[in-house]
């Protein structure tokens, strides 16, 4: 092992990796470029360190980059070392970590370091929807090292070191780092969605153990289950009061009321993460209307309406579950999309991509509609007719085309003594959740209440479903 390489590049891996468990490979490797005197200087593990270890006894692959070894660059043999753990990891079926402190591709070894990182974005290719990829930036991350970033499933940055950029912020017009750091972990988990988690560097360790311990090992992986110690049947006595902000109801459901959520900041009006049922991993997506504060009051207020950034959000994550044979449940609440000219632009093909996750995805599928669900954004959001396996409705709950009142406006455009009447009648006949289970568009009203003891039995009940798709190379959407 070496003893010359950054310390924070090695502790960042043992604080990581259960201990004494971390077992270095390709210690020894440096540099073989000659040009621009390269030879004569020192590049202990040639800038990487790399290797094996445990998290919670599960095996994962890691390596971690030296700032200290000419700016933590990327050349020839520093990628090519990646490159060969992802081949081990890929054998084994075990998740790659990724601990980014990097300058960028190395200016001495040109075109022989840039053939070596594309072979790290080939192997992270051939890797994606086999094993979990996440990566975690604690320094600089610019230019292609970016790109590896976004081929990863998972992205979590240091809240005041992590710097992810293709472009630096200086290098767009008409900006600068001082005006917009678009480089800083708060636009890059607020405005881009990069970043999936932001903290501090003992958070960030802590929040990727977690997550190791909550994914499966690989594709294949049946065995990513514990011991439920929550009662199955627990009343969630509190959970209408959570209607609008899901991230809360999602807690209330879950195991012990553990949710991992991913993206928080980002496209706030839609709820992504993984949640426990019974001791089993489940992906969760959720409509949000408000974001309450720890202490239970509304900190903001959101709309009720399917946005670009949040199909984009929802898609994404569900393509991942379904990669994983992870369950989905959603909690729908969608009355519309958003009207802007803004959202004008991308909303339609955002709402395919998000129909297109939906309607693909072979993993078990419940939806629970816990206020409304109009139009086409409710069928979207994993509704019966894009496959949905189970789907509930709270008490109370409304399902179809548009509030009654602007339904019966629309119908009697010219009887307004009629509107309150006919709205009234078209809410008992066509916006009621009952009139939807009637048509056999809702399996089951359920309590709220009983949210939890329902959505486990229907998990329960799905857990050996199978499903062929039509034959065919990929999609295209």
């Amino acid at each position: 092992m070496s003893t010359t390489t950054n310390e924070s590049a090695r502790q960042r891996i043992e604080s990581l990796l259960d201990d004494n468990s971390f077992v270095e490979i390709g210690g020894l490797v440096t540099a073989r470029n000659t040009d621009f005197n390269l030879s004569g200087k020192e590049t202990p593990a040639d800038g990487v360190i790399t290797g094996y270890g445990v998290i919670d006894g599960n095996l994962v692959y890691v390596y971690s980059q030296d700032s200290s070894v000419m700016n933590g660059s990327v050349g020839e043999m520093h990628a090519k070392k990646i490159a060969g753990i992802y081949d081990m990891a890929m054998k084994m079926g075990a998740p790659v970590i990724g601990l980014i402190d990097c300058a960028g591709i190395r200016l001495q070894e040109a075109t022989d370091a840039l053939n070596a990182f594309g072979e790290i974005y080939y192997k992270q290719t051939m890797a994606s929807g086999v094993i979990p990829q996440i990566c975690a930036v604690f320094g600089k991350c610019g230019g292609g090292l970016s790109v590896l970033t976004e081929l990863a499933d998972f992205t979590f940055m240091d809240s005041e070191k992590g710097k992810l950029f293709v472009n630096s912020p200086n290098a767009i017009d008409g900006n600068y780092t001082e005006k917009c750091d678009t480089a800083s972990a708060d636009f890059q988990s607020k405005e881009s969605g990069n970043a999936d988690v932001v903290g501090s560097e003992d958070d960030i360790i802590a929040q990727i153990r977690e997550l190791v311990s909550i994914l499966p090992a690989n594709n294949e992986d049946n065995t990513a289950y514990d011991e439920c110690t929550d009662d199955l049947n627990r009343i969630n006595e509190n959970i209408e009061a959570y209607a609008g902000d899901t991230a809360y109801a999602l807690r209330e459901i879950s195991d012990n009321n553990m949710f991992f959520e991913v993206k928080s900041e980002y496209a706030k009006e839609m709820v992504t993460g993984f949640i426990k049922l019974n001791g089993m991993t489940v992906g969760a997506v959720a409509n949000r209307k408000e974001v309450m504060s720890e202490d239970g009051e509304v900190a903001e207020k959101l709309d009720t309406f399917l946005t670009v950034k949040g199909c984009e959000k929802a898609a994404e994550f569900v393509k991942f579950c379904d990669a994983f044979s992870i369950p989905v449940l959603t909690l729908t609440n969608a009355t519309a999309f958003k009207a802007s000219m803004c959202q004008e632009k991308k909303i339609a093909k955002a709402a395919a991509k998000l129909t297109y996750a939906f309607a693909d995805a072979t993993v078990p599928k419940v939806n629970v509609v816990v206020e409304k669900a109009y139009g086409t954004a409710y069928t979207v959001m994993n509704s019966k007719a894009l496959g949905a396996d189970i789907v509930y409705a709270w008490d109370g709950a409304e399902i179809g085309m548009m509030d009654a009142t602007l339904a019966a406006k629309i119908m009697y455009p010219d009887n307004n003594a009629e509107v309150q009447k006919k709205a009234d009648e078209y809410r008992e006949l066509q916006l009621n959740a009952t009139s939807a289970a009637r048509r056999g568009y809702v399996d089951t009203m359920i309590n709220p209440q009983d949210t939890r003891k329902y959505v486990i039995g229907a998990f329960e009940m799905l857990f050996t479903k199978r499903i062929d798709l039509p034959a065919k190379k990929h999609g295209t959407v």
